[in-house]
């Protein structure tokens, strides 16, 4: 127990009480609360003035940058944390429930969606939660606030005709080596653009990826992936030391490959064509040929089974199998 808190807290109160209390009265109340304090920790948070909004937020920052966080991420986090103080108006210490509940429905009465609200509401929490962790408040007002429901809608995936249709359709052999490459690994695109050609290894048809917060990870190439591979290399005449180059700059840049795939949407004729879809087809197919669900969340850089989940889409023929296979 923190006993020189204790200590504080006891001169505080005396302090307080000795202009309201007889001598003999406030000496009974201070070892009645002496003998109290016994049963509880004490921690003593800083003045308001001595630990701002702006240093708490940085520091919060930066250690969620420590920890790996993606630059997406930590952007995020200092947008939404610093909109709901500017609006709250108060300390970070003095940030109650009240506050969240209320700012939420604020946003919920001008139309954000409840799974943007949800979004905003693990936002605040994990930020008072690290400040609660860090003892620099004592109860993390976020706590209370219940999770938002929303309708969490099943995305679509490629079917094979689609892919095909994409293939048949691509300008050059660049385009087609990125649709077998994303289909085969389920990189995200930001993983794909950053690789080199010296990371993909032919022989063994493994590729090491950085992930989100500098994690490497093994992906795999299929024959086909490797074989477009292949064909696209043969062709290039650049020095570009990247895998995938672009024609204005050397290394292909995402913004550039989801313009691609713009592009290759008008011409083929395939709906809603981005990187994230080949990225779910592969879990999807993965899931339902029966790899495990921890092995694919692996494959595919997650932290947690249940972000892997989000991704799933079981085909109702599957559901089906497995239920004539345990219902029996």
């Amino acid at each position: 127990m923190p006993i020189q808190d204790k200590v504080l807290l006891l001169h505080k109160a005396e302090e307080t009480l000795r202009t309201k209390m007889f001598a003999n009265y406030l000496e009974e109340a201070m070892k009645e609360l002496t003998v109290t304090l016994d049963e509880f920790d004490v921690i003593h948070i800083a003045d308001s003035e001595v630990i701002g909004n702006e240093e708490c937020l940085e520091t919060f920052l930066n250690v969620k940058k420590i920890e790996g966080r993606s630059e997406k991420t930590i952007i995020r986090y200092a947008y939404v944390l610093s909109q709901f103080l500017m609006w709250a108006k108060v300390n970070s210490r003095d940030v109650t429930t009240a506050h969240i509940r209320a700012y939420l429905k604020e946003k919920q009465d001008r139309g954000v969606l409840n799974s943007t609200l949800e979004s905003l509401r693990q936002v605040i929490s994990a930020y008072f939660g690290w400040l609660e962790h860090e003892k620099m408040i004592r109860m993390n007002p976020a706590s209370n606030v219940e999770p938002i429901k929303y309708e969490r809608k099943v995305k679509e995936i490629f079917s094979m005709a689609e892919i095909e249709k994409m293939k048949r359709h691509c300008e050059n052999m660049r385009d087609v080596a990125i649709i077998c490459f994303l289909l085969s690994t389920g990189c995200r695109i930001s993983e794909v653009t950053a690789l080199n050609r010296r990371d993909v290894n032919f022989d063994s048809g493994e590729c090491m990826v950085r992930g989100k917060g500098n994690k490497y990870r093994i992906v795999y190439l299929d024959d086909v992936a490797v074989m477009t591979l292949r064909e696209y290399f043969a062709q290039r005449k650049d020095k570009s030391p990247a895998l995938f180059a672009g024609r204005a700059t050397a290394r292909m840049q995402p913004n550039g490959v989801r313009a691609m795939f713009s592009r290759l949407e008008e011409i083929s004729g395939v709906r809603d064509i981005h990187p994230h879809k080949f990225r779910r087809t592969l879990i999807t197919r993965l899931l339902n040929r029966g790899m495990p669900i921890q092995e694919v969340a692996v494959l595919v850089g997650h932290d947690k089974v249940d972000t892997t989940m989000k991704y799933y889409r079981s085909s109702s023929a599957k559901i089906k199998s497995s239920y004539l296979k345990y219902s029996a």
